[in-house]
């Protein structure tokens, strides 16, 4: 999908860059070279060289050049074979031929040396990663990654109007599987019944989305618990099924936990749901420019201790959303930074039983002056 060059975005990153004394940024995550390109690769064979002044160079494989064509923010574009009969190695290695001549004007490169996570590419299945030829092609590379995550961490006007397309598309899924869902169920039969909405009516959505992904996690009832997998457990009567849900539209990403229930709620998860949502409220209260991120994590765990959940939850609550589900700013106690004006921001209180069950509530948020407004159209009160 075609967008406007999003121009305050990249004179941001530039504005970085001459902080920094850099020259270029090479960069190879897909969500990277997505914010700096427009381009969402199809197997993650692509790269960018991104200079300070100039034109960028996007680098991607022969089969991709009408979508580049198509997308891409630059009309330097450098096509590589996916297969050549006369090399045997694999495309990464011509990409990275190509990202070396790109780059060679400039004297001091960035590159993304310390990234810990990436997005996927269009493929999604088995995401490319970076190879030690790749590290050793710039051994006086300096690391691009913190000024990246300090752009990435503040959203453009274009920005947030992608992530709320990806928002919209979560929550209409969201009340597509609250009318059909039924006790029961496989608990990964509810799982595609989100999925497929998500794809299935997401890519498309309103003629602004070319391709919508969704991704789950799903239990039911006694099944609610953190980092385990969909199974077959049934859809239970009277309590809560989670979806732990990401949408992707075109790169760009929203992360929520909503929650339906078959039935009339069970007053023990009603009197949690209660609980959370009041340390979800004095959270949001908190969200104003300014405010410390690090207290925002102790605001939402001491909330829980002081309801008889000491310890909880044992994920993250709240993280950066934009071209990856999770990215910088990151809520921890430990850590430092504030709250800023144009971030998006995934919230997350969660409290869970001994054994099974509990519950969890979650919505992205964008940090406006007057504090955070709510992007999902879908209630975190299921009732």
């Amino acid at each position: 999908m075609s967008w406007p060059s999003d121009d305050a975005k990249l004179d941001r990153v530039r504005a970085l860059m001459a902080e920094d004394g850099l020259d270029a940024l090479v960069v190879r995550a897909p969500d990277n070279v997505l914010y700096l390109t427009n381009f969402w690769g199809m197997k993650g064979y692509d790269a960018a060289v991104f200079p300070r002044e100039g034109e960028p160079v996007l680098i991607t494989i022969e089969p991709s050049a009408e979508d580049a064509a198509g997308t891409a923010w630059t009309d330097a574009v450098v096509l590589v074979p996916g297969y050549d009969a006369e090399d045997p190695r694999p495309p990464l290695a011509r990409t990275l031929e190509a990202v070396q001549e790109a780059a060679k004007p400039y004297e001091r490169v960035g590159l993304e040396l310390s990234l810990g996570t990436q997005a996927s590419d269009r493929m999604v299945g088995e995401p490319t990663t970076f190879t030690k030829a790749w590290f050793d092609a710039f051994p006086s590379a300096a690391d691009a990654t913190p000024l990246l995550a300090g752009a990435r961490a503040l959203k453009t006007q274009q920005e947030i109007e992608r992530v709320r397309l990806a928002n919209e598309i979560a929550a209409a899924a969201m009340e597509h599987v609250a009318k059909e869902l039924r006790p029961g169920m496989k608990e990964s039969q509810a799982a595609a019944l989100w999925q497929a909405f998500v794809h299935g009516e997401g890519t498309g959505w309103k003629g602004r989305v070319e391709l919508a992904l969704g991704f789950s996690l799903v239990w039911s009832g006694a099944g609610i618990r953190t980092f385990t997998a969909t199974g077959d457990g049934p859809v239970a009567e009277n309590e809560p099924t989670l979806f732990e849900i990401w949408v992707c539209a075109d790169g760009y990403w929203c992360d929520h936990t909503k929650n339906v229930c078959p039935g009339d709620l069970d007053p023990t998860y009603g009197e949690l749901l209660d609980v959370l949502l009041a340390v979800y409220g004095r959270a949001l209260e908190h969200c104003r420019p300014g405010a410390s991120l690090a207290e925002l994590d102790v605001l939402i765990r001491q909330g829980l201790t002081e309801a008889g959940y000491p310890g909880q939850p044992s994920h993250p609550i709240a993280h950066g959303v934009g071209a990856r589900a999770h990215e910088p700013p990151y809520a921890h106690q430990a850590g430092t930074g504030t709250v800023e004006e144009g971030m998006v921001l995934a919230i997350e209180p969660g409290a869970y039983w001994p054994g099974g069950g509990g519950l969890r509530i979650e919505d992205n948020f964008l940090i406006t002056s007057e504090g955070p407004e709510k992007l999902s159209s879908y209630p975190d009160d299921f009732r």
